[in-house]
């Protein structure tokens, strides 16, 4: 008796539409762009942007010399590189720059290039320590210049459908969120490849090391970089500040006030020194927007189904399961409460049924009596990206000067308690936050 209905989200919403409407673009709305950070996120960022019309790239940067040889081979030799990111802040040329180096570099790059002129597109998680955030509000505030955040849900239209569909109390009013991101493989677990040629000569091993503790050369500790708390931010800051993104965007949540995390290294045992098993339960208080509520993330390496990724946004009417698409399954609940009066007096029973079966009398069964369970499915047109469309919403705004949803203040708050999930696991204590103040407590 359950029916389902299959609704596509329309690309004509939003900045679907916008991205996918390549317009002439005049000379002085050309936008120059430079990458910071020339890994594959970086390129793929770099790839992304330039499906934007008039986007040009001027200039990159990297620490290892064959990223950027890559680099010119990709976007064309009249490229300018250096390994000092610096110079190309200097550059007069460059409008915005990418930063999509390893996650101990995002916060000093980020400020230098906004106190440089530049707008800023910064990879997730905008900071490797909370006590970093700050100085980035602070600086986007000062400079006045455009910071985007890189977890792209947030300008998807699947999770735009899944924030009206929750304010429009389609699962009645929640109460919990679950949400993973699992994976079985070695790509998927970092273990990224080393190239031949990687030596003290092709790669500026200092500058990569920044402010981390100094250390002898070590390949592996570059081109794994995640797999290191020096560097990364572990599964937490990888994975977790995109679930915390997609749920504070769809919720309209500023962040939780309790963080624990749990879990550990059950089979990379490759070098690294972060989990590749995390979970992490974390408070969500009351607001005018949202009720309290629970929140579970679920990372793991190590997942033989094949891994995945989902929210599960559980209410009482129903339930809302985010992924590739928006699937609503909502069950009407019972009106007749029920009763447990066993053991009542027999007297007392007969008088509590009397009563009871006035107010809710009593029905014969019937296949036209069967409830029906609802369930709808949302799903983007074939082929849609939100990374495009999250790089022309970064793009628009350089343009306009207009703001972005994803921005210092809130990629704080995204990232803030994900940082914070691995205090709670390597101090195995839980960690209490203030979400406004966006600062630690006790």
């Amino acid at each position: 008796m359950s029916t389902t209905r299959r609704v596509f989200l329309q690309a004509s919403s939003g900045a679907a539409a916008l991205a996918s409407q390549a317009k002439p673009v005049s000379a002085n709305d050309k936008v120059q762009i430079a990458l910071i950070g020339a890994g594959g996120m970086g390129t793929g960022d770099v790839q992304s942007a330039l499906a934007v019309p008039g986007v040009e790239i001027v200039a990159a940067a990297d620490v290892y010399e064959g990223r950027l040889a890559r680099a010119r081979e990709r976007w064309g030799n009249h490229l300018f590189t250096s390994r000092d990111y610096r110079e190309v802040l200097a550059r007069k040329d460059v409008d915005a720059v990418i930063v999509a180096t390893p996650d101990h570099w995002h916060s000093t790059i980020s400020i230098d290039a906004m106190k440089a002129g530049k707008d800023v597109y910064c990879e997730k998680p905008m900071i490797q320590h909370a006590g970093d955030g700050k100085a980035m509000v602070d600086a986007e505030k000062a400079t006045g210049r455009i910071l985007q955040v890189g977890s792209q849900r947030v300008s998807s239209i699947v999770y735009k459908k899944a924030q009206d569909l929750l304010k429009s109390r389609s699962i009645g009013q929640f109460n919990m969120i679950e949400a993973w991101w699992d994976r079985n493989s070695a790509i998927g677990a970092w273990q990224y490849s080393l190239p031949p040629d990687a030596s003290p000569s092709t790669v500026d091993w200092d500058r990569f090391l920044g402010r981390s503790p100094k250390v002898p050369f070590e390949p592996i500790r570059l081109f794994r970089w995640r797999n290191y708390k020096d560097y990364g931010t572990g599964v937490a800051g990888d994975l977790f500040v995109h679930l915390f993104s997609g749920m504070h965007f769809i919720t309209g949540s500023l962040g939780p006030t309790r963080i624990y995390a749990t879990g550990g290294l059950r089979f990379w045992h490759d070098g690294r020194d972060v989990p590749d098993v995390m979970l992490g339960l974390f408070d969500y208080p009351k607001t005018d927007a949202h009720p309290e509520f629970t929140l579970m993330l679920r990372v793991n390496f190590v997942d033989g189904s094949g891994g995945s990724h989902v929210f599960r946004f559980v209410g009482s009417e129903g339930v809302m399961t985010v992924g590739n698409g928006v699937t609503l399954e909502r069950q009407p609940r019972e009106t007749e409460p029920g009763y447990t009066i066993d053991t009542f007096p027999k007297a007392v029973q007969d008088k509590f049924l009397a009563e009871y079966r006035e107010k809710y009398p009593k029905t014969i069964p019937s296949p036209d009596a069967i409830r029906p369970r609802n369930v709808e499915k949302f799903l983007p047109p074939r082929g849609y990206d939100d990374h495009r469309d999250h790089h022309f919403n970064f793009i628009n705004a350089v343009r306009t000067r207009q703001p972005v949803v994803e921005d210092a203040t809130f990629g704080f708050r995204a990232a803030g308690p994900a940082v914070l999930s691995n205090v709670s696991y390597f101090e195995r204590r839980a960690v209490q936050w203030d979400p406004v103040t966006m600062t630690v407590k006790g």
